[in-house]
Protein backbone atom coordinates (compact mmCIF):
# COMPACT_ATOMS: atom_id res chain seq x y z
CA UNK A 1 0.00 0.00 0.00
CA UNK A 2 1.73 3.57 -0.79
CA UNK A 3 0.00 6.65 0.98
CA UNK A 4 0.54 9.74 -0.67
CA UNK A 5 2.15 13.18 0.51
CA UNK A 6 3.13 16.70 -0.33
CA UNK A 7 6.55 18.59 -0.37
CA UNK A 8 8.28 21.54 -1.07
CA UNK A 9 10.67 21.43 -3.63
CA UNK A 10 12.77 23.82 -5.03
CA UNK A 11 12.68 23.48 -8.76
CA UNK A 12 15.68 25.94 -9.67
CA UNK A 13 17.33 28.77 -7.88
CA UNK A 14 14.71 31.62 -6.63
CA UNK A 15 11.51 29.19 -7.79
CA UNK A 16 9.65 26.80 -5.39
CA UNK A 17 6.77 24.17 -5.95
CA UNK A 18 4.46 21.55 -4.04
CA UNK A 19 4.94 18.25 -5.61
CA UNK A 20 2.99 15.19 -4.37
CA UNK A 21 4.78 12.11 -3.29
CA UNK A 22 4.47 8.37 -2.77
CA UNK A 23 5.13 6.91 0.88
CA UNK A 24 5.78 3.13 1.33
CA UNK A 25 4.54 1.40 4.53
CA UNK A 26 7.32 2.10 7.34
CA UNK A 27 9.40 -1.38 7.74
CA UNK A 28 10.15 -2.35 11.30
CA UNK A 29 12.12 -0.19 12.58
CA UNK A 30 10.60 3.30 10.90
CA UNK A 31 8.06 5.70 11.74
CA UNK A 32 5.31 7.36 9.14
CA UNK A 33 5.79 10.94 11.23
CA UNK A 34 2.75 13.45 9.53
CA UNK A 35 3.86 17.03 10.53
CA UNK A 36 2.64 19.72 12.27
CA UNK A 37 5.34 22.10 12.40
CA UNK A 38 8.38 22.80 9.99
CA UNK A 39 10.66 26.01 10.38
CA UNK A 40 12.39 27.87 7.75
CA UNK A 41 15.71 29.37 8.86
CA UNK A 42 16.15 32.58 7.18
CA UNK A 43 20.01 32.09 6.87
CA UNK A 44 21.21 28.85 5.42
CA UNK A 45 17.31 27.49 3.91
CA UNK A 46 17.38 31.19 2.12
CA UNK A 47 21.11 30.79 0.38
CA UNK A 48 19.83 27.49 -0.80
CA UNK A 49 17.06 28.92 -2.23
CA UNK A 50 18.80 31.84 -4.07
CA UNK A 51 21.51 28.95 -5.23
CA UNK A 52 24.23 30.40 -3.39
CA UNK A 53 25.51 26.86 -2.24
CA UNK A 54 29.44 26.74 -3.83
CA UNK A 55 29.61 23.83 -5.97
CA UNK A 56 32.78 22.89 -3.54
CA UNK A 57 30.49 22.61 -0.74
CA UNK A 58 27.76 20.38 -2.00
CA UNK A 59 28.41 17.59 0.29
CA UNK A 60 29.27 19.21 3.04
CA UNK A 61 25.77 20.86 2.85
CA UNK A 62 23.36 17.96 2.31
CA UNK A 63 20.72 18.01 4.88
CA UNK A 64 20.29 14.60 6.40
CA UNK A 65 17.01 13.34 4.26
CA UNK A 66 17.86 15.75 1.28
CA UNK A 67 16.30 14.93 -2.23
CA UNK A 68 17.61 15.89 -5.30
CA UNK A 69 20.92 18.19 -5.92
CA UNK A 70 22.29 21.72 -5.71
CA UNK A 71 21.02 24.23 -6.84
CA UNK A 72 18.15 21.84 -7.99
CA UNK A 73 15.79 20.66 -8.43
CA UNK A 74 16.18 20.04 -4.35
CA UNK A 75 14.44 19.21 -1.15
CA UNK A 76 15.94 20.85 1.47
CA UNK A 77 14.86 21.38 4.93
CA UNK A 78 16.22 20.46 8.46
CA UNK A 79 13.36 21.85 11.28
CA UNK A 80 10.46 19.33 11.40
CA UNK A 81 8.15 18.33 13.96
CA UNK A 82 5.63 15.94 13.87
CA UNK A 83 3.11 13.12 15.40
CA UNK A 84 4.38 9.63 14.98
CA UNK A 85 1.28 7.89 13.63
CA UNK A 86 2.89 4.33 13.08
CA UNK A 87 6.20 3.22 14.68
CA UNK A 88 7.68 1.12 17.08
CA UNK A 89 5.57 1.49 20.48
CA UNK A 90 7.69 3.47 22.23
CA UNK A 91 7.37 6.43 19.54
CA UNK A 92 3.67 5.56 18.75
CA UNK A 93 1.64 8.60 18.82
CA UNK A 94 4.51 10.67 20.59
CA UNK A 95 5.33 14.72 19.57
CA UNK A 96 8.80 14.00 17.38
CA UNK A 97 11.66 16.37 15.90
CA UNK A 98 13.38 15.11 13.16
CA UNK A 99 15.68 16.83 10.82
CA UNK A 100 13.32 16.61 7.50
CA UNK A 101 12.24 18.94 4.94
CA UNK A 102 8.98 20.57 4.43
CA UNK A 103 6.04 17.69 3.72
CA UNK A 104 3.18 16.78 5.16
CA UNK A 105 4.15 12.83 5.57
CA UNK A 106 7.60 11.19 5.58
CA UNK A 107 8.49 8.07 6.96
CA UNK A 108 12.19 7.79 8.44
CA UNK A 109 14.31 5.19 10.64
CA UNK A 110 13.04 5.23 13.77
CA UNK A 111 16.37 6.09 15.08
CA UNK A 112 16.36 9.92 13.58
CA UNK A 113 13.64 10.86 15.41
CA UNK A 114 13.90 12.92 18.74
CA UNK A 115 10.50 12.88 21.23
CA UNK A 116 9.61 15.99 22.43
CA UNK A 117 9.62 16.60 26.33
CA UNK A 118 6.28 16.84 27.19
CA UNK A 119 7.00 20.68 28.53
CA UNK A 120 8.02 21.87 25.17
CA UNK A 121 5.71 22.72 22.89
CA UNK A 122 5.06 21.86 19.50
CA UNK A 123 5.21 24.97 17.48
CA UNK A 124 8.48 25.65 19.75
CA UNK A 125 10.11 22.88 18.96
CA UNK A 126 10.67 24.12 15.52
CA UNK A 127 13.90 25.68 16.68
CA UNK A 128 15.43 22.80 17.78
CA UNK A 129 18.09 22.27 15.00
CA UNK A 130 18.76 25.88 15.28
CA UNK A 131 19.27 25.65 19.52
CA UNK A 132 21.30 22.27 18.89
CA UNK A 133 23.78 24.75 16.52
CA UNK A 134 24.24 27.07 19.42
CA UNK A 135 25.04 24.32 21.80
CA UNK A 136 27.52 23.04 19.77
CA UNK A 137 28.78 26.87 19.22
CA UNK A 138 29.21 27.37 23.29
CA UNK A 139 31.08 24.13 23.62
CA UNK A 140 33.62 24.98 20.90
CA UNK A 141 33.68 28.66 22.93
CA UNK A 142 33.83 27.47 26.39
CA UNK A 143 32.43 30.65 28.03
CA UNK A 144 33.72 31.33 31.54
CA UNK A 145 31.62 33.11 34.43
CA UNK A 146 32.29 36.53 34.67
CA UNK A 147 33.13 36.45 30.67
CA UNK A 148 32.04 40.02 28.49
CA UNK A 149 30.33 38.61 25.73
CA UNK A 150 29.66 40.01 22.30
CA UNK A 151 26.73 38.42 20.11
CA UNK A 152 27.36 40.26 17.14
CA UNK A 153 24.33 39.49 14.28
CA UNK A 154 20.67 38.72 16.04
CA UNK A 155 19.59 36.21 13.17
CA UNK A 156 18.59 32.93 14.54
CA UNK A 157 21.56 31.51 15.58
CA UNK A 158 22.88 34.67 16.77
CA UNK A 159 19.88 35.30 19.09
CA UNK A 160 19.87 31.63 20.00
CA UNK A 161 23.71 31.89 21.74
CA UNK A 162 22.31 34.59 23.08
CA UNK A 163 19.77 33.17 24.99
CA UNK A 164 21.85 30.10 26.09
CA UNK A 165 24.51 32.71 27.37
CA UNK A 166 21.55 34.65 29.55
CA UNK A 167 21.87 31.75 31.62
CA UNK A 168 25.36 31.61 32.40
CA UNK A 169 26.40 33.22 35.81
CA UNK A 170 28.04 36.51 36.10
CA UNK A 171 28.60 36.88 32.12
CA UNK A 172 27.87 41.00 30.47
CA UNK A 173 26.26 40.13 27.20
CA UNK A 174 25.01 41.96 24.50
CA UNK A 175 23.39 41.37 21.68
CA UNK A 176 24.64 43.32 18.45
CA UNK A 177 22.89 44.19 15.40
CA UNK A 178 22.15 47.00 12.81
CA UNK A 179 18.73 46.22 13.19
CA UNK A 180 17.30 48.34 15.70
CA UNK A 181 14.37 46.33 15.65
CA UNK A 182 16.10 43.35 17.49
CA UNK A 183 16.26 44.84 20.43
CA UNK A 184 12.39 43.67 21.46
CA UNK A 185 14.42 39.96 21.08
CA UNK A 186 16.88 41.01 23.25
CA UNK A 187 14.33 42.07 25.56
CA UNK A 188 12.72 39.02 25.69
CA UNK A 189 15.82 36.95 25.94
CA UNK A 190 16.98 38.76 28.93
CA UNK A 191 20.34 39.95 27.17
CA UNK A 192 21.29 43.57 26.67
CA UNK A 193 21.38 45.21 23.12
CA UNK A 194 23.56 47.67 21.13
CA UNK A 195 24.27 48.88 17.43
CA UNK A 196 27.38 48.08 16.22
CA UNK A 197 28.65 51.30 16.71
CA UNK A 198 28.16 51.48 20.23
CA UNK A 199 28.44 48.02 21.58
CA UNK A 200 30.76 47.41 24.63
CA UNK A 201 34.49 46.56 23.77
CA UNK A 202 37.18 44.72 25.69
CA UNK A 203 35.04 41.59 25.19
CA UNK A 204 36.87 38.04 26.10
CA UNK A 205 34.60 36.25 23.51
CA UNK A 206 32.81 37.51 20.56
CA UNK A 207 30.71 34.80 18.66
CA UNK A 208 29.98 36.11 15.01
CA UNK A 209 26.93 35.29 13.43
CA UNK A 210 26.09 38.24 10.95
CA UNK A 211 27.41 36.72 8.02
CA UNK A 212 28.56 39.87 6.82
CA UNK A 213 31.93 41.33 6.43
CA UNK A 214 31.77 44.24 8.03
CA UNK A 215 30.69 42.23 10.93
CA UNK A 216 33.33 40.25 11.55
CA UNK A 217 35.49 42.69 11.20
CA UNK A 218 33.38 44.84 13.85
CA UNK A 219 33.75 41.55 16.54
CA UNK A 220 37.79 41.51 16.42
CA UNK A 221 37.70 45.08 17.36
CA UNK A 222 35.31 44.86 20.33
CA UNK A 223 37.96 42.31 21.99
CA UNK A 224 40.37 42.58 24.34
CA UNK A 225 43.88 41.55 24.23
CA UNK A 226 44.20 37.64 23.53
CA UNK A 227 40.51 37.53 23.09
CA UNK A 228 38.85 34.78 20.72
CA UNK A 229 35.70 35.62 17.63
CA UNK A 230 33.60 32.55 17.25
CA UNK A 231 32.96 32.81 13.59
CA UNK A 232 29.30 30.73 13.63
CA UNK A 233 28.64 33.02 9.95
CA UNK A 234 28.88 30.75 6.89
CA UNK A 235 29.03 32.94 3.43
CA UNK A 236 28.18 30.29 0.90
CA UNK A 237 29.86 31.28 -2.34
CA UNK A 238 31.07 34.76 -1.00
CA UNK A 239 34.34 35.46 -0.45
CA UNK A 240 35.08 38.38 2.86
CA UNK A 241 38.03 40.47 3.06
CA UNK A 242 39.58 40.47 7.16
CA UNK A 243 41.94 43.16 8.75
CA UNK A 244 44.70 40.97 9.93
CA UNK A 245 46.81 43.75 9.54
CA UNK A 246 46.99 46.80 12.24
CA UNK A 247 46.46 45.25 15.93
CA UNK A 248 45.73 41.53 14.82
CA UNK A 249 49.10 40.04 15.93
CA UNK A 250 50.30 42.35 19.11
CA UNK A 251 47.07 41.46 20.57
CA UNK A 252 47.06 38.39 19.64
CA UNK A 253 43.43 37.99 18.88
CA UNK A 254 41.93 34.25 17.63
CA UNK A 255 39.50 33.59 14.89
CA UNK A 256 37.80 30.11 15.42
CA UNK A 257 35.02 28.54 13.28
CA UNK A 258 32.43 26.63 14.54
CA UNK A 259 29.79 24.43 13.06
CA UNK A 260 26.69 21.96 13.79
CA UNK A 261 27.92 19.25 11.20
CA UNK A 262 30.20 17.05 14.13
CA UNK A 263 30.28 17.44 17.61
CA UNK A 264 32.71 19.78 18.84
CA UNK A 265 35.90 18.32 20.04
CA UNK A 266 35.38 19.33 23.65
CA UNK A 267 32.29 16.87 23.62
CA UNK A 268 33.23 14.51 21.05
CA UNK A 269 34.42 12.14 23.46
CA UNK A 270 31.48 11.88 25.28
CA UNK A 271 28.25 13.55 23.72
CA UNK A 272 26.46 11.89 20.08
CA UNK A 273 24.83 13.98 18.10
CA UNK A 274 21.70 12.40 19.69
CA UNK A 275 22.84 13.78 23.09
CA UNK A 276 23.28 17.16 21.70
CA UNK A 277 19.94 17.28 19.84
CA UNK A 278 18.55 15.57 23.34
CA UNK A 279 19.96 18.50 25.14
CA UNK A 280 18.36 21.17 22.48
CA UNK A 281 15.09 20.38 22.83
CA UNK A 282 15.17 20.10 26.89
CA UNK A 283 16.24 24.10 26.76
CA UNK A 284 13.64 24.84 24.68
CA UNK A 285 11.23 24.75 27.77
CA UNK A 286 12.68 28.14 27.98
CA UNK A 287 9.51 30.08 26.78
CA UNK A 288 11.44 32.95 25.95
CA UNK A 289 12.77 31.25 22.52
CA UNK A 290 9.35 32.02 21.50
CA UNK A 291 10.69 35.22 20.51
CA UNK A 292 12.72 33.83 17.45
CA UNK A 293 9.45 32.79 15.86
CA UNK A 294 8.48 36.03 13.93
CA UNK A 295 6.69 34.43 10.82
CA UNK A 296 4.07 31.77 10.20
CA UNK A 297 2.32 30.71 7.10
CA UNK A 298 0.68 27.40 6.04
CA UNK A 299 2.25 24.65 4.11
CA UNK A 300 0.43 25.00 0.54
CA UNK A 301 1.74 29.43 0.87
CA UNK A 302 5.74 28.22 0.66
CA UNK A 303 6.33 28.60 -2.91
CA UNK A 304 5.06 32.52 -2.82
CA UNK A 305 6.74 33.00 0.90
CA UNK A 306 10.52 31.53 0.39
CA UNK A 307 10.85 33.96 -2.69
CA UNK A 308 10.08 36.97 -0.19
CA UNK A 309 11.91 35.66 2.95
CA UNK A 310 15.18 35.59 0.51
CA UNK A 311 14.64 38.89 -0.56
CA UNK A 312 13.78 40.51 2.74
CA UNK A 313 10.77 41.68 2.15
CA UNK A 314 9.30 39.74 5.34
CA UNK A 315 11.96 40.08 7.72
CA UNK A 316 12.26 36.92 9.64
CA UNK A 317 14.18 35.35 12.31
CA UNK A 318 12.18 31.55 12.22
CA UNK A 319 9.63 31.36 9.93
CA UNK A 320 6.89 28.77 10.96
CA UNK A 321 5.70 26.70 8.51
CA UNK A 322 1.58 25.13 9.92
CA UNK A 323 0.03 21.63 8.17
CA UNK A 324 -2.76 21.22 10.75
CA UNK A 325 -5.16 22.66 7.82
CA UNK A 326 -3.78 19.60 5.81
CA UNK A 327 -4.15 16.61 9.18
Amino acid sequence: MTRSARAFWLRSPGQGEIRDVDLPDPAEGEALVRSLWSGVSRGTETLVFRGGVPESQYAAMRAPFQEGDFPGPVKYGYLNVGLVEEGPAHLAGRTVFCLYPHQTRYVVPAAAVTPVPDDVPAERAVLAGTVETAVNALWDAAPLVGDRIAVVGGGMVGCSVAALLARFPGVRVQLVDADPGRAKVAEALGVDFASPEDALGECDLVVHASATEQGLARSLELLTAEGTVIELSWYGDRRVSLPLGEAFHSRRLVVRSSQVGTVSPARRASRTYADRLALALDLLADPALDALVTGECAFGELPDVLPRLASGEIPALCHRVRYEDLA
